[in-house]
């Protein structure tokens, strides 16, 4: 029996329209319009298109966006200014900083230079502190999403096994902790990790982000298993034309699994999706507003 696909473009679409709304009733109740402000560093074609993807999205909700532009060349003391004119500016709520960086800056220092209040992306320090403690704070938006994709298949994870393949600092880690949050058990695999296809098998949970194309074959997936392939790569067709693939081989696992993300179509949108909410979040709770209230 083919797997159930979790539609994420979907899902997101679904999240923005209630955004939209929820915009409109903090500016009629509040008079408050979340604003953010993105930096963008360099030329490199793919960021410029995740910039434009996410500036249009915030656009399309009803909350404002503006680019700052910078050249590859800039040096990181203009940069960090540029940062620290964000952080006190009261219409920018949120900072988002687009990854990755020319060689010549070392993204901690810009990410710990943006206010934590501010950092719609998770990624500050201190926000990562907030997550680990089970405190209240801007969550990373991928982790954020895979959850959010995870109970959309499945509502109530408590007591599922999840294996996570990656221990990044964007992905993997965050993750742990909002599926402890869950009431999941959780085991991170890595390069280390011995025996990684059985380990995969008894996971009821199986979340790839290891960043390697088709890297986990279907038969390391437990039957009925939900897996989340958080992995996009490009990768030669049999027609000799590119295609886009995600960390787990989508053909082979679809036929194990109980539900599945695709590629393209599943983590990403939801990234977006995350970073948008975030944004609004962070409007209310820097006037001392609930967003849950809106």
């Amino acid at each position: 029996m083919m797997a159930r696909i979790i539609d994420g473009k979907a899902l997101a679409a679904s999240r923005q329209a209630q955004l939209t709304e929820r915009v409109i009733r903090l500016k009629t109740r509040h008079g408050v319009v979340p604003g953010l402000a993105v930096v963008l560093i360099g030329d490199n074609p793919a960021s410029e298109i995740y910039v434009r993807g996410k500036t249009k999205a915030i656009e399309q909700t009803g909350m404002r966006s503006h680019v700052h532009a910078l050249a590859a060349k800039t040096p990181a003391a203009e940069i960090l200014r540029l940062i620290a004119l964000l952080n006190a500016d009261e219409s920018v709520d949120g900072i988002l900083v687009q990854l990755p960086l020319p060689q010549h800056i070392e993204p901690t220092a810009v990410v710990d230079a943006i206010h934590p209040d501010k950092d719609v992306d998770g990624l500050h320090i201190i926000n990562i502190g907030r997550l680990a403690a089970g405190r209240t704070g801007l969550v990373p938006c991928t982790p954020l999403g895979v959850e959010l994709l995870l109970r959309s298949a499945q509502p109530d994870l408590a007591g599922q096994h999840a294996v996570i393949i990656g221990r990044s600092a964007l992905v993997g880690r965050p993750l742990v902790h909002l599926l402890l949050r869950a009431d999941c058990t959780v085991t991170v695999a890595h390069s280390h990790t011995r025996d990684l296809p059985a380990l995969c098998r008894t996971a009821d949970i199986l979340v790839a982000a290891v960043g390697k194309p088709e890297f986990v074959r279907g038969d390391w997936v437990r039957p009925g298993a939900i897996v989340i392939d958080v992995g996009i790569s490009r990768r030669p067709g049999t027609d000799g034309k590119a295609r886009i693939v995600g960390d787990v081989a989508f053909a082979e696992a679809i036929e194990r699994a109980g539900a599945i993300t695709p590629v393209p179509g599943g983590v990403g949108p939801m990234t977006v999706s995350c970073l948008l909410d975030n944004t609004f979040a962070a409007a209310c709770r820097r006037r001392g507003i609930d967003p849950a209230a809106v």
